[in-house]
């Protein structure tokens, strides 16, 4: 984004906090909207079986199943069908929406904190310069490192989401709630056990930075182009005519977050089974549960492909997510502009 946007009235005082708004207003619907999906995707890196396994009955563990159906391979839309019905099989069509609470808390307060901490650091990076324009590398770095600050304050609650969606909702090992979930962990297992998986949400930073500086290039490309070309007809270029259609934020976003998952992926699966290790659905084993441990499991029993499980749920699920959160994104900040805009000038001199 501009340094003109970026220096525009804000809504809330600062822009920062503005963007912040609206990451969350943007992560509650895609949240909303996709969480069936998310929960097939975490049900399917969990299976480790060489093919998805559907949940047992009441009172056992999702994804770890002797089921007979194991032993076939039904095609992706057959298995994402298949695991969806069994969800509301077992549990009724609450199933679908098993874990919301955790996700919705995970998921819109990433997006928040993440624009939050973004758009803090690129302001950082104009130095006081409303003219500066940032870099492709400046907007790799600054997602980095908010991307690093979002993981960590989160990781928690993506441990208790993991294990919520490893289990049914009548299995009386399933935890009852999101603090009481925390509160367990952190009293069976110490910190440790809330910060599974954080060195691997680390590795995960590389996800957000290729996508958001990928994406960032694309607009810029994009409103470039659109000023070349108000420019050859002769209008005035408006602080305004840099928000785009919702075509081109489903576009660039879709396009950005392709490239990202399809380099990243491994590295979800590997960190959904550590974070499952200690949970109420996990078989006790005395073997302690590494990061080399679970990739040598991994390979022994499934090969390469066993690290690209649930990546078809994943890219199905994710790029309509994505798509839906930067368009809910883009127009809030937009809006939150403009009703800045309008109150200024509301306002008596």
């Amino acid at each position: 984004m501009s340094a003109s946007v970026l220096n525009a009235p804000t809504l809330f005082g600062d822009a920062s906090v503005d963007h912040a708004v609206a990451g969350l207003g943007a992560g509650t619907v895609a949240t909303l909207v996709m969480h069936p999906l998310d929960l097939v995707k975490v049900r399917f890196q969990l299976a480790d079986a060489p093919r998805y396994a559907p949940p047992d009955p009441v009172g056992t563990s999702v994804g770890t199943s002797s089921h007979p159906m194991t032993h076939k391979r039904p095609g992706f839309g057959r298995a994402v069908y298949g695991a969806l019905a069994e969800a509301v099989q077992v549990d009724g069509w609450k199933g679908l929406y098993r874990g919301l609470i955790p996700n919705l808390v995970g998921g819109a307060g990433s997006w928040g904190l993440y624009f939050l901490f973004y758009n803090m650091i690129k302001k950082q990076m104009q130095h006081g310069d409303p003219t500066y324009r940032t870099t492709s590398g400046q907007h790799l770095l600054a997602a980095a490192e908010a991307s690093a600050v979002t993981a960590m304050l989160t990781n928690p609650i993506w441990v208790v989401k993991t294990r919520v969606f490893a289990t049914a909702r009548h299995d009386p090992t399933a935890y009852r709630g999101l603090f009481q979930a925390l509160g367990s962990i952190y009293r069976n297992e110490g910190i440790r056990g809330l910060y599974r998986g954080s060195l691997l949400a680390l590795v995960g930073v590389s996800n957000g930075s290729i996508q958001f500086a990928t994406y960032e290039e694309i607009k810029r490309r994009r409103t470039d182009i659109k000023r070349k070309l108000y420019a050859s007809h002769g209008r005035e270029w408006k602080t305004e005519d840099e928000k785009l259609k919702n075509i081109e934020y489903i576009l660039a976003s879709g396009s950005s977050k392709f490239v990202a998952i399809a380099i990243t992926y491994p590295y979800q699966v590997i960190r959904a089974r550590i974070q499952n290790a200690s949970g109420p659905s996990t078989l006790s084993s005395s073997k302690p549960v590494t990061i080399p441990s679970v990739i040598a499991a991994a390979w022994r029993n499934e090969g390469f492909l066993g690290f690209y499980k649930g990546l078809g749920t994943n890219a199905l699920r994710i790029l309509p997510g994505t798509c839906t959160t930067f368009v809910v994104y883009e127009n809030l900040v937009w809006a939150f502009r403009a009703l800045a805009v309008r109150r200024d000038n509301s306002r008596p001199l």
